[in-house]
């Protein structure tokens, strides 16, 4: 019995490993260049779309960078997060984490189609989706980078596996670390992706318990009322809603972090050296925050033959 019980978590790491590996060929496969015969002018027309989306409504910018992470977090950056429920599977839009959260899927919609009618079925929307997140992140003020390209779409989506993989807001520390190691991202990586909270706003119903009834002494500049279930929302960062800047780890260090999951940044743990230095140095935040976003958008991507080229991101060919 022993044996078997050895042979069969050998298997399982064996396994583990080899999934790890396919991750790694599939993301060394993706190049900043893909499109430049198929579709040269993609970064372009997202760029524009984007530039006029965040111009009208700049709470969009964090609408469509949180997208983006509750899509590479569940089972990979594939798109499945912008699929519509079908009779053969329910999807991510109405798992707990994203259920009357997320956004920007009418952007995402014209921004495909603009694609579209530039690129017919050549641009996935996983793709499109890297590169509205990297707008979003430099309209808002913040750094640049290339985006890696080469994703193809998911053919399903899982409902179950986004309640199970995203972190939830009332999250400890250790908890948040081990959801980040399991898609191969660090504590550094952690604390510079959760920056992203410098942008976008939270609803009251996820941070009121926080800001009123925890017993550290949190001094969150928010007006949400003592009601857990209230729909009102509040900027995530206090000083600079819409600016895409280090702000957010003062606010932590000052103890206004206004979700659980963001104050946990300053409990005990390899992150904290993070939070003092990126809340002294916007140009460390920001170097850390585009290495790690590159990390993040390498998480099992489809490509080769693997998935497909959606024509439509809400819906499979």
């Amino acid at each position: 019995m022993a044996l078997l019980l050895a042979y069969s978590l050998r298997g399982a790491f064996y396994l583990l490993l080899l999934l790890h590996c396919v991750s790694v060929i599939n993301a060394q496969l993706l190049n900043p260049h893909f499109y430049a015969r198929t579709c040269p002018k993609v970064e372009a027309i997202v760029r524009t779309t984007m530039a006029k989306v965040v111009a009208n409504k700049p709470r969009m910018a964090a609408s469509i960078l949180r997208l983006h992470f509750h899509d590479c977090f569940v089972n990979g950056c594939d798109a499945s997060v912008l699929l519509d429920d079908t009779p053969n599977f329910k999807g991510e839009k109405t798992a707990f984490p994203n259920q009357k959260s997320l956004k920007g899927f009418k952007v995402m919609d014209e921004i495909k189609w603009n694609v579209e009618s530039i690129c017919k079925a050549r641009v996935s929307c996983s793709d499109i989706l890297a590169l509205a997140a990297r707008d979003a992140v430099v309209l808002s003020g913040g750094p640049t980078w290339k985006v890696p390209l080469g994703r193809r779409d998911a053919r399903t989506a899982s409902y179950d596996a986004a309640n199970v993989n995203l972190p939830p807001a009332t999250a400890d520390i250790e908890t948040l670390i081990s959801y980040f190691t399991s898609k191969n991202l660090t504590a550094r990586d952690m604390t510079a992706l959760s920056g992203a909270h410098t942008i976008g706003m939270a609803r009251c119903s996820q941070i009121g318990p926080h800001i009123h009834y925890e017993p550290n002494n949190i001094n969150a500049q928010a007006t949400c009322p003592t009601s857990s279930g209230a729909d009102e929302w509040v900027p995530l960062d206090v000083g600079s809603p819409t600016r895409f800047d280090n702000n957010f780890y003062k606010n932590i260090i000052a103890r206004q972090g206004l979700l659980h999951s963001d104050q946990e940044l300053l409990s005990i743990g390899p992150q904290v050296a993070w939070v003092r230095l990126y809340a002294k140095s916007n140009l460390a935040f920001g170097r850390d925050f585009v290495n790690a976003m590159i990390k993040m958008s390498n998480i099992s991507p489809l490509t080769g033959t693997n998935g497909a080229i959606r024509r439509h991101c809400r819906f499979v060919n």
